[in-house]
């Protein structure tokens, strides 16, 4: 499972949404599912790439990747 963490930046960077879709040239639709958990798995990594170079971070800070119960590791 992924979680994203661009609502985090936009807030620290203190940028609208919109301010970002023109900075980064991905529509509003695309970064509403891009700042939601369960849509972040679904976006393209060039879309990510372009969202994060316009929040001037690398794009392994737009998302985390959590660990699922189901795929523990057993020893």
């Amino acid at each position: 499972m992924f979680t994203s963490n661009i609502n985090r930046l936009i807030e620290e960077k203190k940028i609208t949404t919109q301010k970002l879709a023109d900075l980064s040239g991905v529509s509003r639709q695309a970064l509403f599912k891009a700042r939601q958990d369960n849509g972040i798995s679904e976006c393209r990594l060039s879309t990510l790439a372009r969202i994060a170079d316009a929040l001037g971070v690398n794009v392994k800070e737009t998302f985390e990747r959590k660990p699922s119960e189901s795929h523990e590791q057993k020893y």
